[in-house]
């Protein structure tokens, strides 16, 4: 049987309305050509196959549609993707402007999280500092009414329109009588009323949830969640929050916190000094500025890792919106520390049992991870600890801070999906209170130092040095003079061991990526080889 290039019907002048009553006159149907092979490929070829006989038509049509398909069609499926997940994140963003409040925090969350596709962070990271504003007019009423006094009479300044816009609150930038230039944050009317109708919606949608799934048990996520919200709506308490952050890092020239100017402050109204500066995972303004965002990121999270691990007092929103970064010339420069309404005071037995575990998590101590799994009351989930903050399974043979094997990767897909709702509810709800602000704490900062491009190392190390200093904190406060000395070099040597065993693993890594790169080479450079011989063989041939 022999095949005939297939030909398709001829299109007539009547089927096509032209400008023009004079017909159309048809032009012979010709298969187009083939684009040619780029050189690479071309180049990869035998000899024998670089330079084919001109195929039959068919042939040559099959050959043009299986390259077009090949070459676009991963690109178009690619920008249809996109398509839907911007139109999606649109739509998310004017569902969270609608509703504000709770809708804008969700928002925050979602765009500081790497793990979204980038579509979602792009659209809905404006929530974090530029959420749509509430009107001048009404932000006057509710400053006035807190201060009781006219605004022109309490500012000799006062910008219409806000610098910031976020979730419960925006940002007003004026001038004191006496030239001080402030920040004044203002909490939307009405919104104390809408957030307690928001956390009922919630509430009511999770018991009708739990009726049609028994085994959904997240109240007490809930109950979190609305002692926060109730916490932040009170802007008296945020300002304490900020003044004892202050004291917390009074020796910490990095750390800049703003100064409160309590007599212009009240529950709904929130005066600060103005400070400057740009969102901590701003790439570009930190390149212009000749600021290492390594460096950044390890300031940063020795600044939460103290917070967690020493102070035990920990701010429980740091998006970029409420972290900046302020240039001080040479390449220097400070974290300004922003929205201190949620914070966390861990309990003191927590904190040392969360020193401790991350010692353990460290040295990769599996008995010592099950028993603090006990006291934290997970049981049997305490074995997620390492995969959870460490990225690697508790019976990994992988070094600390390097990619997990293939082998590990499927043993942890397959042991994830034999999880189901009841084992997640469970795990979630046997958590300590304390456990959970740490999380999303933690999950924050991670998704900031991975968009700032740090290595896994900075986070373990500076873990593991406040890890440290903060489980022996108790033990220098408890003891005398000489017994410090002691405990304080006792503490020096747990972290230089702590310190080579993540230096050997990321200089593990290292070697492994050149091993890998130079086999690459070599193997490339004996693939080029043999095709040359090959090429001169035939050519003598």
């Amino acid at each position: 049987t022999t095949l005939e290039p297939y030909c398709p019907p001829q299109c007539s002048a009547a089927a096509v309305p032209l400008s023009s009553s004079r017909p159309r006159r048809a032009r012979p149907w010709r298969p187009r050509p083939p684009p040619p092979l780029p050189p690479t490929v071309s180049a990869s070829l035998p000899r024998s196959t670089a330079s084919p006989a001109p195929p039959a038509p068919f042939t040559r049509l099959a050959s043009w549609s299986w390259t077009t398909n090949t070459r676009c069609g991963g690109w178009f499926l690619d920008r249809q993707i996109t398509g839907v997940h911007l139109r999606s994140a649109k739509k998310l963003l004017r569902l969270c402007e609608a509703n504000r409040g709770f809708y804008v925090k969700a928002g925050q969350f979602v765009s500081s999280l790497r793990q979204v596709p980038k579509e979602y962070i792009s659209t809905l990271s404006c929530l974090q500092d530029q959420a749509t504003p509430c009107k001048y007019q009404d932000i006057k009423i509710v400053i006035e009414q807190n201060l009781g006094r006219d605004l022109h009479g309490i500012f000799l300044e006062f910008d219409e329109h806000p610098i910031a816009a976020a979730s419960i609150a925006q940002v007003h930038r004026g001038r004191l009588n006496n030239n001080q230039e402030v920040a004044v944050k203002v909490q939307y009317p009405g919104l104390e009323r809408r957030m307690k109708l928001d956390i009922m919606t919630m509430s009511l949608l999770s018991k009708y949830v739990s009726l049609i799934f028994p085994d959904y048990r997240f109240e007490k996520i809930l109950l979190e969640f609305e002692r926060t919200m109730s916490m932040e709506l009170d802007f008296t308490q945020e300002a304490k929050n900020s003044e004892r952050t202050t004291s917390c890092f009074r020796k910490n020239d990095v750390v800049k916190v703003p100064h409160v100017f309590w007599e212009l402050t009240t529950k709904e109204v929130l005066t600060m000094e103005f400070c400057t500066g740009h969102k901590v995972d701003d790439l570009d303004f930190l390149r212009k500025a000749d600021i290492s965002p390594t460096k950044v990121a390890k300031a940063l999270i020795e600044l939460f890792g103290e917070m967690i691990f020493i102070h035990g007092f920990v701010h429980g929103d740091p998006h970029p919106g409420n972290i900046l970064v302020s240039p001080r010339g040479q390449g220097r420069f400070s974290l300004v520390l922003l929205d201190h309404g949620i914070y966390k005071e861990l309990d003191p037995k927590f904190r040392l049992d969360y020193c401790k575990l991350w010692k353990a998590l460290i040295s990769l101590d599996v008995q010592k991870i099950l028993e603090l799994g006990e006291q934290f009351g997970v049981g049997k989930y305490a074995k997620y600890f390492p995969l959870i903050f460490t990225g690697r399974t508790i019976d990994s043979k992988s070094a600390l801070g390097t990619q997990i094997s293939g082998e590990e990767k499927t043993r942890i897909k397959q042991d994830l999906n034999s999880l189901g709702m009841d084992d997640i509810s469970s795990f979630m709800e046997s958590l300590p209170p304390d456990f959970l602000v740490i999380l999303r704490t933690d999950g924050l900062l991670r998704s900031i130092l991975g968009n700032l491009g740090a290595p896994r190392h900075v986070r373990l190390l500076a873990y593991a040095k406040c890890a440290i200093y903060g489980h022996e904190e108790q033990s220098r406060l408890e003891s005398g003079a000489i017994n410090r000395i002691t405990l304080q070099i006792k503490t020096s040597i747990s972290y230089l061991h702590l310190r080579i065993l993540i230096e050997l693993a990321r200089l593990l890594v290292q070697f492994n990526d050149y091993k890998h790169k130079a086999k690459d080479k070599l193997s490339w450079m004996l693939q080029k080889i043999s095709r040359e011989v090959l090429g001169w063989y035939k050519a003598l041939m």
